[in-house]
């Protein structure tokens, strides 16, 4: 069992300025001591237990890259599932909340995994050109294209799986605010990419709940894009707010779907939008581990 040895122990303006009294009244995680310390980004071959800055091939004239763990556990003969992760946006706001808006700051992947049973990918979102990171949305201010990010992720999973044996039947995609929305918005954007995921974690927001700055926003192209999840499952989690952006309101639209049965959802106990709460203990990341594994066993 992947998680038999783990003990149980966007960045988005309006949200994290909203000054509701169930947001403020909410536990803040930063009282609760973390379980869970992610490696410091390091430089050289990557190998088991270490958190390494990796270019692509084809990218080496640009200063784009990914982030790649393997797991403590990690044998070159074996195969492991993959996470695949999204940053938010760039912020920094209430409770000390922070996100860099790069694959360096991602946690969700290492809390989820607590570093074992997983090969973790924390991928980056490209300008409209290709030849940089966004850390706003993705593509530029005045061309929002998730074009060149796609191209990126097409090119990273399959070269990620085959050089560290990752398994491509495998592969979850999950994301943090920005990210949450990547889940559909990028993961689901096309046959060609929905295709490469097992299932989906999106923590804090969900593609159609808002409009936002980029084409195709809205509900409508959103429950387009849902279509391509066919039958597999997403987990869904967010924050504890009152803000029109919550849970309940992705519960609203989810269930009004045809697919209502292939969502599970959870609030994660903490007012904090940041996912640093993942390297807590909590309910929510015992059941989202739960989930996990049997996804990954099915």
């Amino acid at each position: 069992m992947i998680f038999k040895q783990i003990k149980p122990t966007l960045s988005l303006a309006i949200f994290l300025f909203s000054k509701y009294s169930g947001y403020s009244e909410a536990p803040d995680f930063n009282k609760i001591k973390p379980d869970l310390v992610i490696p410091k980004i390091e430089s050289g071959p990557v190998v088991a237990g270490k958190r390494i800055k990796q270019i692509l091939p084809s990218y080496e004239q640009t200063s784009v890259y990914h982030v790649v763990y393997l797991p403590n556990d990690w044998q070159p003969d074996k195969s492991y599932p993959l996470l695949v992760e999204y940053a938010g946006n760039k912020y920094s706001g209430a409770n000390g909340d922070i996100s860099s808006g790069r694959p360096e700051g991602s946690k969700m992947g290492y809390g989820i995994s607590a570093g074992q049973g997983f090969i973790w990918v924390c991928l980056p979102y490209l300008n409209a050109s290709g030849s940089k990171i966004s850390l706003t949305w993705w593509g530029d201010s005045k061309n929002r294209t998730i074009k060149p990010t796609i191209d990126y992720c097409l090119k990273a999973i399959p070269w990620i799986c085959n050089k560290y044996g990752g398994d491509p039947k495998k592969v979850i995609l999950c994301g943090f605010s920005r990210g949450a929305i990547a889940c559909n918005y990028l993961g689901l954007k096309n046959d060609q990419i929905a295709k490469l995921w097992r299932a989906f974690i999106a923590y804090s927001h969900y593609d159609g709940i808002a409009p936002w700055p980029y084409p195709q926003s809205e509900r409508k192209a959103a429950l387009e894009r849902l279509e391509r999840l066919g039958t597999r499952q997403q987990f869904i989690c967010h924050e504890i707010t009152e803000s029109k952006l919550n849970l309940a309101a992705t519960k609203r639209m989810l269930n009004a779907t045809s697919k209502e049965k292939q969502f599970t959802f959870a609030e994660t106990g903490f007012r904090n939008h940041d996912d640093a709460w993942l390297l807590r203990p909590s309910s929510a990341r015992k059941k989202l581990r739960q989930w996990l594994e049997s996804e990954i066993q099915q």
